[in-house]
C-alpha cells in the first residue's frame, strides 16, 4: 500500500486511460513554501505514477499561472511547460500532471481519438474559460468530436468554504462547449482536510494534490 493515498473515478475507470488523484500524505510536514513542499512530495507522487502504470512515461506538468493557456505536448516536451494551465496530448509516452490545493482539477478524455487533457481551473482560470479553451484545442489538434469527450471534475474548494462556486461554472462551461458526459466527484477540499490539502483553510502553508492522466 503506497504511503500517499490516491483515488480514481468511475467515469474514467472504464476508458483507455491511466489516472489518479493523490491525497494528503500522513505525517508529512507541508507547512512551508510551494517549492519545498513539491520536493517533499515528489517521491510519494512518483510512487503513485508507478502504481497506476505510468512510472515510465515522460512526466509533464504546467507552470500554472492561473490563466487560460493550453499546450499540446509530446514526450520530448521539457517540464514544466511555461505560461499554461492546461496540457493536452495524444502521445501514449506522456503522463500529464496538474497540482492543486483548492483549485479544480479537470480531466478530459476522448476515447475515440485517444486524446486527453489535464487542466488546472481555479477561480481566475474558470473566469477566463480554460475548460472551453482546452476542449477547443483538443478539437483543433486531434480532431476530437465534442460529444465523444468525457469530463471529470475532481475535489476542489466549494461553498460555504469559498465565496464563488467555480466548480459549478466549470461543469457549465463543459456542457456549454458541447460535452454530454460531464461528471463531478462533488468533494470539497476545505471540508476534508484530513483527506486533502486546502490552500485557503491552511492559510497558504500546505501541500499539493496531483492529478495524473495518461493514455493506457
Amino acid at each position: 500500500m503506497p504511503a500517499c493515498p490516491y483515488e480514481t473515478f468511475p467515469a474514467l475507470a472504464g476508458l483507455p486511460v491511466l489516472h489518479a488523484f493523490t491525497g494528503r500524505v500522513p505525517n508529512l510536514d507541508v507547512r512551508t513554501d510551494r517549492a519545498t513542499v513539491l520536493r517533499r512530495l515528489d517521491a510519494h507522487h512518483h510512487e503513485i505514477r508507478s502504481v497506476i502504470g505510468a512510472g515510465g512515461r515522460q512526466f509533464v506538468t504546467a507552470e500554472q499561472i492561473h490563466g487560460a493557456g493550453v499546450a499540446a505536448v509530446r514526450s520530448s516536451q521539457a517540464s514544466p511547460v511555461a505560461a499554461v494551465d492546461a496540457l493536452i496530448t495524444d502521445d501514449p509516452a506522456v503522463c500529464l500532471g496538474i497540482y492543486v490545493a483548492d483549485c479544480g482539477p479537470l480531466w478530459l478524455v476522448d476515447p475515440v481519438r485517444r486524446a486527453i487533457a489535464c487542466i488546472h481551473s481555479g477561480r481566475k482560470g474558470t473566469q477566463l474559460g480554460i475548460a472551453a479553451a482546452a476542449i477547443e484545442a483538443m478539437e483543433k489538434s486531434y480532431g476530437c468530436v465534442r460529444t465523444d469527450i468525457v469530463a471529470q471534475l475532481g475535489p476542489c474548494i466549494r461553498p460555504p468554504h469559498y465565496e464563488v462556486d467555480f466548480a459549478a461554472e466549470i461543469l457549465r462551461q463543459c456542457r456549454d462547449a458541447g460535452l454530454t458526459a460531464v461528471h463531478d466527484c462533488g468533494r470539497c477540499t476545505a471540508s476534508e482536510t484530513e483527506r486533502y490539502y486546502s490552500y485557503r483553510r491552511e492559510k497558504g502553508q500546505t501541500g499539493r494534490m496531483l492529478a495524473l492522466l495518461a493514455l493506457a
